[in-house]
């Protein structure tokens, strides 16, 4: 049999990634015709059978755990209905996912300002930011939120990839005086309009002085719990972190569903049709280990006066260099577009490629939805740097699914990200606000 040409080979993508060592393979990431085993390898939450008990008919697998991603039925608004309930109600997501590594002794504070991009001295106690851990190539491997509930101790939660194997190799040659381990403490999120009056009543009314990123230890139903006001969307929410949860789950998840009774809550599943109005990005869809935070707006969170080192600052000062100097050192740059076709109201699951008139392919969508609001698909996309500028026109390979009429790409401009306001404005739209390209 011989072999196919470059044009048409199934692991060989189109679009020009020679800056990479691994491809994002563009043309079989969609469904699979075979059916998936599922061995003892990967884990149950403690949420898991509470998932299942509300609905849960959908799920995949982050961070080798199961993932609830859909609960209502297409034949009851899918989920584009669990969107509404985000946006005008409240809602409650089984996120347990978001493993907890806790970093923990007398050289946290100086082991944890190596590892992320950030200055970790300006994370105060009972408070926490969103930040980058990036390898000596500059590469992005976690995007977790890190939170301080206490003076020495650290907690990362997890995006989608096992880090707590990188921290403890990384403390291995230089012996910081910690503890690094994966505890027994699991989030839900609740967010959404009326997040902090259902939040209020499960532990007090202290919980209106949290700030945005900021942490408060309380109870819920007589369990230890640490709260933060944060969350994966643009909406008013929070993360209820629930201690010892192999133990405690269902008393805090039976508590959060009679306390929401009044509020209108529903559970739901993780909302990235949000996430994406709001330009928040998801590692391994977006971003992954190959990518610079440059390319994928990201670069405020590598600080132009950060003293202390850490892992790839050399790397990245230099690439900010390159860029302060008029030249864009990548093939790619993520951009927000809104483009045609009929309402994408599912996870797509393949990267479209992206066109420009009629010519090669030269880019990828990463993570479309519709937008309600725009009355509008929505999405984020990787193109060539030259393409990257607000107001340019592109094509769009969308599945026949999504097509108006059979035949040919959509029409897509490039446009500004967040398609529409947060609650809680990102560190990048602080730092833009005040004239930084760099966050505190």
């Amino acid at each position: 049999m011989s072999q196919p040409s470059h044009d048409d080979h199934p692991n060989f993508p189109s679009v020009d990634q020679s800056d990479r060592l691994v491809p994002y393979n563009l043309r079989q990431s969609g469904s699979t015709p075979v059916e998936m085993l599922i061995s003892t390898r990967v884990r149950k939450s403690p949420f898991w059978h509470l998932s299942i008990e509300a609905g849960a008919w959908r799920a995949t697998v982050y961070n080798r755990m199961y993932h609830p991603r859909a609960y209502r039925k297409p034949e009851a608004g899918g989920a584009m209905a669990e969107y509404d309930a985000l946006v005008n109600r409240v809602t409650m997501w089984n996120v347990a996912v978001e493993r907890q590594i806790r970093i923990k002794g007398p050289g946290a504070e100086d082991f944890v300002n190596f590892i992320v991009t950030r200055d970790a001295s300006k994370i105060k106690p009972l408070a926490g930011k969103y930040c980058l851990v990036c390898n000596e190539k500059g590469g992005i491997l976690n995007d977790p939120v890190v939170l301080r509930p206490g003076r020495d101790e650290f907690w990362f939660s997890l995006s989608d990839t096992d880090l707590m194997l990188w921290l403890q190799a990384v403390n291995l040659g230089r012996k910081w005086d910690v503890d690094i381990d994966e505890i027994d403490v699991c989030p839900v999120q609740i967010q959404g309009p009326l997040s902090e009056d259902l939040v209020v009543d499960l532990v007090g009314e202290a919980v209106r002085q949290i700030p945005y990123y900021g942490l408060m230890h309380g109870t819920v139903a007589g369990v230890r719990v640490l709260v933060s006001q944060s969350g994966f969307t643009g909406e008013k929410g929070y993360e209820i972190y629930v201690i010892d949860a192999s133990i405690h789950a269902e008393t805090v998840w039976y508590a959060v569903c009679d306390a929401g009774k009044k509020h209108g809550l529903e559970i739901i599943a993780p909302a990235h049709h949000r996430r994406i109005a709001a330009g928040i990005l998801s590692w391994g869809q977006d971003m992954d280990f190959e990518t610079s935070p440059f390319q994928v707006n990201l670069g405020y969170q590598i600080p132009r006066k950060k003293a202390a080192d850490y892992i790839g600052k050399q790397e990245l000062e230099r690439q900010r260099a390159e860029i302060d100097a008029g030249r864009f050192p990548f093939k790619l740059k993520l951009v927000g577009i809104r483009l045609g076709g009929k309402p994408i109201t599912d996870y797509a699951s393949d990267f479209w490629l992206i066109r420009i008139s009629k010519g090669p392919e030269v880019g990828y969508v990463t993570s479309p939805w519709w937008s309600p609001e725009l009355e509008s698909n929505i999405a984020l996309a990787h193109v060539p740097f030259e393409l990257s500028e607000i107001g340019t026109r592109l094509l769009v390979e969308l599945p026949d699914e999504y097509l108006e009429s059979s035949g040919g790409p959509v029409e897509a401009e490039v446009c500004a990200v967040p398609f529409r306001p947060s609650v809680n404005p990102s560190a990048r739209e602080r730092a833009t606000s005040h004239g930084r390209d760099y966050a505190d």
